[in-house]
This record gives structure tokens, C-alpha cells and sequence, in this order.
């Protein structure tokens, strides 16, 4: 049978499907236009938009498991066709957002909690992954670095512990493979508590420059940041940052417990992009 991987030209998406490729799995890729999917030779390419349930019935056909990203249109109606298909488990790549405070009125908790409570209550068998931020939001810095020595931060002294997204991609692909994450919640943290401050000098040391953090206020961060974030998901992040301040963040859900391989830390990402960032 064959795996669907949906958002497959996402960071973790693509990232899986290389995995299950070299593992030898039948595998078949989807996206909104799936002429833009670069994927191996050999894998299927399908369209699938969770807004158009046209799309559902082709993409879920003959397939066993799905890779699923979390987006609110459609999703019962894709359930239900994933279960006329015979799909026999879904692992959904959801947020870690959905367990903080408030999540109802939060827009982007709300936005992964929708999809888990849809998933749960379809009556297929899931994995529900639960990352925290993305190492690769460090791209955020990019067209400042390339600028020159001064980057601007709002909350700078916000701590998070960020995720690798070989990390979130390995334990996806136990769970798209074996039989130990079924019908479990499964949170992922990076291995450091790290103050946006500290991953700068660790990018600052990596590129071999000395960077200068400049602290915005929340105005400040809330006027440059809406040109390129929507409102509600800005309003969400700012939010999260300025309760991390001074708060160290959890790091006991790494990927090691699952996959038995050290976490990667934010230096080993930022040493493998850095050519991006610089």
C-alpha cells in the first residue's frame, strides 16, 4: 500500500518523503500544483487542496497512510473519504501551541486544534505530533544578515527550545512505519532553552560576524513583522514570546526518546544553512 505526503514541498513534508523513498516505500506526493513538487524519481505526484474536495477521492486511492498537515477547510470531509478509501492511519503534523493556555481564543492553537479534534474523532487509527518552533524560522533573520551587523527582535529575551526539522522528520517517519506512536499525542522540543538573543550570537559566531541585537517593543516588532505575517497568527506569536520572556523553556520531549539519536541543536542547523543565512 502507499503512503500519501501531503505538503510535500514543506520543510518537514519534503523531509520524509526522502526518508520513505530511501527506505523503499511505495509513496505518492500531493500539493496544490503538482508540477511544482520536486520529488524523487519514481514517486507519484497528485494534486490534493483541502479546499477543493474534489481533489480527495484521487489523492487518497489505494493509499494506506497519510502525512497530513493541519488545515481546517475540509478536513471532515477528507476523514471521511480517507476512511471510505481504507486509509489506516493518519499521522497529523499539528503544534505544540494546541496544549498552551487559551488555546481557543488563539488563533493559530485554534487553527491545529480544529484539525486534531477532527482527527481524533474520525475513528482512524493517528499519530498527533506536536513540535514547537521550527529551527528554520531562523530564515526569518535572513534579509537582515545579508543587510548587515544589526538585527532587529522583538522580545529578544524570549526563550524557546527550537526544533530541527530532521528531528520532527524522523519521528513522522516511525510513526508512518511502526506501531509505537499509534493513537498517541506526541510533543517535540529541541534539546536547548535558547533566548533569541543567544541564537544570534550562535549565528553571529557561525558566520564569523559580530551581530548587534536591537530589542524592539511590542509596537515596534507588531509594525515591521505585519508586512510579511498575517494579523492573527502575529497577534498568536507575540504573544507566546513576550509570556517566554525570562521563562526557560521546556526541553524534556526531544526526538531522542523516540529515534534513540541525540536532538540536534540550533548550531548543528545553523552550521548547515549558513550559506542561506549569510
Amino acid at each position: 500500500m502507499t503512503i500519501l505526503v501531503t505538503g510535500a514541498r514543506g520543510n518537514v513534508g519534503r523531509r520524509v518523503l526522502q526518508r520513505l523513498y530511501a527506505a523503499g516505500h511505495s509513496l505518492r506526493a500531493s500539493g496544490r500544483n503538482p508540477a511544482e513538487l520536486d520529488v524523487p524519481e519514481g514517486v507519484e505526484t497528485v494534486a490534493l487542496d483541502l479546499n477543493d474536495p474534489e481533489t480527495f477521492v484521487p489523492a487518497l486511492a489505494g493509499v494506506s497512510k497519510v502525512l497530513l498537515y493541519a488545515e481546517p477547510d475540509g478536513i471532515v470531509q477528507f476523514l471521511d473519504e480517507a476512511e471510505k478509501a481504507g486509509v489506516e492511519s493518519i499521522v497529523l503534523l499539528s503544534s505544540n501551541t494546541v496544549a498552551l493556555p487559551g488555546a481557543d481564543e488563539d488563533p493559530l492553537a485554534h487553527h491545529h486544534k480544529v484539525v486534531e479534534e477532527a482527527v481524533v474523532a474520525s475513528g482512524l487509527t493517528y499519530t498527533i505530533l506536536r513540535p514547537g518552533a521550527f529551527m528554520s524560522n531562523a530564515f526569518g533573520w535572513s534579509y537582515s544578515l545579508q543587510a548587515g551587523d544589526t538585527i532587529d527582535q522583538v522580545f529578544p529575551e524570549a526563550q524557546v527550545a527550537p526544533v530541527h526539522e530532521d528531528d520532527i522528520a524522523d519521528v513522522a517517519v516511525v510513526a508512518l512505519t511502526e506501531k509505537t506512536l499509534q493513537d498517541q499525542v506526541v510533543d517535540l522540543t529541541g534539546p536547548e532553552s535558547l533566548t533569541f538573543r543567544q541564537e544570534l550570537e550562535i549565528v553571529g559566531e557561525v558566520l564569523g560576524r559580530k551581530l548587534v541585537v536591537n530589542g524592539l517593543t511590542r509596537e515596534e516588532g507588531e509594525a515591521q513583522m505585519s508586512n510579511f505575517v498575517p494579523p492573527p497568527v502575529l497577534t498568536s506569536l507575540l504573544n507566546q514570546w513576550e509570556a517566554a520572556v525570562g521563562v526557560t523553556a521546556d526541553t524534556s520531549a526531544t526526538a531522542e526518546r523516540i529515534t534513540g539519536k541525540p536532538a540536534r541543536t540550533f548550531r548543528q542547523w545553523v552550521e548547515e544553512h549558513a550559506a542561506f543565512l549569510a
